[in-house]
């Protein structure tokens, strides 16, 4: 067993448990909050990657997490035009962009597969030089989830941030107090994909690369994530479940890097995380079928054992 648990293993376990929470952030504001399926999240992942590929390329590093965000920004923009000025459900929306952004990319990619960054300078390149050793990748990606976790738990309770929350819970509702759901939706989407384009940046500049089909499965893993850390923390305030959801990312990336440890071909991952999800999901309603069950015998075992002391 220890030599599944290297430091080289929990360390980069870590590293991409933290950069693809960026990415189940997204979905707790979508998919827990807003109550929304937005499926464009493959696409702004990959839309995120390639933008700060090419910014990073033409020599600002720090400047490209900014450009993925912004480029983020415009899909959830358009994922919510088409959901509340066009009527299209949340899942056909998200299906369209989706579909639109590959050729986007891969056009912002100058119409290449993939684009690397070995001969650019990175945000990753820049903390070696500065800080040295072999921790200050994960030192650079907990300063960025650190941050944005604070700041999306601090802006989920101010007053927009409970409107949006409102939202999720009931339109209706909200409308009625004179707010509109449409801006709130508008606002959420916008968020929660600048988190899905930063997360994509910040794994282009990690891995030096960025490959057209990067964000494939991307719902799977933040969906897994999500579920997880909900399973693991529950309710509570909000920065409670911000914490929950980031700690669901690095569980899911411990559980593959395991995987892969104990000789799973790469093929089969995809099977890995779908079933990693199935259970997650599953697991709240069977818990709650169980303890049914357990009580169910109890009364039975309680009621018979009643009746023959009344006989």
């Amino acid at each position: 067993m220890g030599s599944i648990f290297t430091l080289s293993i929990v360390q980069s376990a870590l590293e991409l448990g933290c950069i693809y929470a960026l990415v189940a952030l997204a979905l707790f504001i979508s998919f827990s909050i807003l109550n929304i399926a937005d499926l464009s999240t493959d696409g702004c992942f990959t839309l995120g990657c390639a933008v700060c590929a090419m910014v990073t390329i033409s020599g600002h590093p720090f400047l490209a997490l900014f450009a993925a965000m912004a480029a983020g920004i415009c899909s959830g923009f358009i994922t919510a035009l088409l959901q509340t000025k066009m009527g299209i459900e949340s899942i056909l929306a998200g299906i369209i962009v989706n579909t639109g952004l590959y050729t986007i990319n891969i056009a912002v990619m100058g119409f290449a597969s993939n684009v690397n960054l070995f001969k650019c300078e990175t945000i990753f390149s820049l903390a070696k030089d500065a800080i040295g050793g072999n921790f200050y990748k994960i030192i650079v990606v907990l300063i960025i989830v650190v941050i944005v976790g604070i700041l999306l738990s601090l802006f989920l309770n101010t007053r927009l941030g409970l409107s949006i929350r409102a939202t999720g819970d009931n339109a209706d509702m909200v409308r009625a107090s004179s707010i509109n759901p449409a801006f709130t939706i508008t606002i959420g989407l916008c968020v929660a994909n600048s988190l899905t384009a930063l997360s994509g940046g910040v794994l282009a500049q990690y891995q030096k690369s960025c490959d057209i089909n990067l964000g494939t499965g991307m719902v799977t893993i933040a969906l897994a994530s999500l579920i997880i850390g909900e399973s693991l923390i529950g309710k509570g305030s909000m920065f409670r479940r911000v914490l929950g959801v980031i700690l669901g990312s690095c569980l899911y990336r411990f559980i593959v890097a395991i995987a892969l440890r104990l000789n799973v071909p790469a093929e089969c991952l995809k099977l890995v995380s779908a079933i990693i999800v199935a259970v997650a999901i599953a697991s709240p309603y069977l818990k709650k079928k169980f303890a049914f069950m357990r009580q169910r015998r109890i009364a039975i075992k309680n009621f018979k054992n009643g009746g023959n002391g009344a006989c």
